[in-house]
This record gives structure tokens, sequence and C-alpha cells, in this order.
């Protein structure tokens, strides 16, 4: 089990949406107090289950080039750069490998990185991703589908909402990354969930022994002119939850059944 003691937002605070802010000053990547254990989760599943955490398309070559790129300029605190490898906060060499630039960037940051382009049609596709810590999707079923197809199932993203995400995609500023939070109530506090639920909608309030909340960035690349979509996962206890709408009461006991699979 991995958890964050806190997070730098209040994820209980309602935001009609898609609920985008400014990013303004504050950083783009993190490293925060789940850092070693995240990364060494990443590690191990790049390492046994790569097929499942990672995806590119052919289109997507040269924005992941450039993504690599901006990723290293904007390393967080506590990273260091030697010629061709960062040596991460938690003393961890990660070679940069420039033949698998997805691979090297699931290694280097917390984030989950997903590259987002458009080509023909009205909408951004998936090309290309990194995802250690899929929120009860699969990234084999996303892959090279636009937006509107990706969040389908998704409660409250109806067309309107599809309509004005897309309109946030068209409108992106290099200079002017954006932001925005959600609120994930659950009793399994897995952050590798790739399996679909089996009712929905997916998450609950009834029963909130953890609060996992994915602060997600939108930012545009300069020389492709792809959309990079960042997303940091914070899992929480309850009792740790500092926020305007508190959780309920918990309801079920705060263990995982045989078959919900490691607690990581």
């Amino acid at each position: 089990m991995i958890l964050q003691q806190s997070m730098p937002y209040d994820a209980t605070e309602e935001r009609r949406l898609p609920g985008i802010q400014p990013l303004g000053d504050a950083p783009w990547l993190i490293a925060d107090d789940a850092h070693a254990a995240q990364m060494a989760y990443r590690d191990s599943l790049l390492a046994e289950r790569r097929d499942a955490v990672i995806a590119v398309r052919p289109e997507a070559a040269d924005a992941l080039d450039e993504l690599l790129d901006t990723v290293l300029d904007a390393l967080p605190a506590g990273h260091a750069r030697r010629q061709e490898e960062v040596v991460r906060p938690d003393g961890v060499a990660v070679p940069l490998d420039r033949s698998d630039p997805i691979g090297t960037l699931c290694r280097l940051v917390q984030e989950d990185l997903c590259l987002m382009q458009k080509a023909d049609g009205p909408e951004h596709v998936l090309t290309a991703a990194a995802l250690c810590f899929p929120a009860r999707w699969s990234l084999a079923e996303k892959i090279g589908r636009p937006m509107t197809t990706i969040h389908a199932p998704v409660e409250r993203y109806d067309a309107d909402v599809a309509r004005r995400v897309q309109r946030l995609f068209d409108g992106l500023q290099v200079a002017m990354p954006i932001w925005r939070y959600n609120e994930l109530w659950t009793s399994d506090p897995r952050l590798f969930q790739p399996e679909r639920p089996k009712s929905w909608p997916k998450w609950t309030r009834e029963a909130p022994l953890y609060l996992r909340s994915e602060r997600q960035v939108l930012r545009r690349l300069p020389r492709t002119r792809a959309i990079v979509f960042s997303i940091h996962t914070y899992m929480l206890d309850r009792a740790n939850v500092q926020g305007t709408r508190p959780p309920l009461p918990a309801e079920e006991p705060r263990t995982l059944s045989a078959s919900a699979g490691p607690t990581a």
C-alpha cells in the first residue's frame, strides 16, 4: 500500500466539469512524500508488465523525443542530470535511452504521461502513454482513440463537456499550461487498476476508506504541437483528508478481498 500524507490542494472542493484552471507559477512535475515508493513500483511494473503500462503508435515518435527533452528541462528538485543519466531523489540512476523515450519517461517522474495528437479528424487522439496508475481503465483499450470515446463511460462526461474539452485542447497555448483535479473515493488503495468496474459509477463516497485524486496538467509542446496530459496520483487515508467536504463514515472494514490483487 502506497499512501501520501497530504496533497497540495483541496480535492473535495467541487468544480463544474471540466474544472480547468491556469497552472500559473505552480510546478508541472512534483516529487512528493511517496516518491520513493511510487517510483519503485513504477520500475517494477515497467520491468514485469511493460505491455500493460506502455503504448506507442508510430506517429508519436517525434513528439516523444520532444516530450523527453521537455521533461528533462522541468525535473523536480532532487533530480540530478549527469551526462546521459538522471539520478532520482531516491538515488536510482535512470539511463537516458533515446531509443526508448517512453520507457525512460516512465522511470523519470511520478507522473503518468499521455500524449495527445490531432491528425485528420476534429479530435485529439491518444498516440502514446506511460500509464502505471490507471484509475479503472485499460491503456490497451484507449490507445489510438479520441477524447470522446476515451471518456465515454465517465459519469457526467457528456457531449457538452466533450465539446468544451476539445475547445480547450484546440486553444491551449504553449506558455499557458492548465490543470484540474478529481475526487475518487474508494475502498481499494491499489494504484495500478486497469480492470473495468463491474458496476457504475466507478467511484462512490459510500465507504470512503481512501481518497484517490489525480492532479492532471495539460500543456502543449512547442515544436510538434502535441499535447501532454500528465497525471500525478495521490492516495490518502481518509483520516488525513482535509477539505471542504469531509468523507462519509466508513461502512466496511479496511481490508481487501483475496481477488483484489496487490495493494500497491
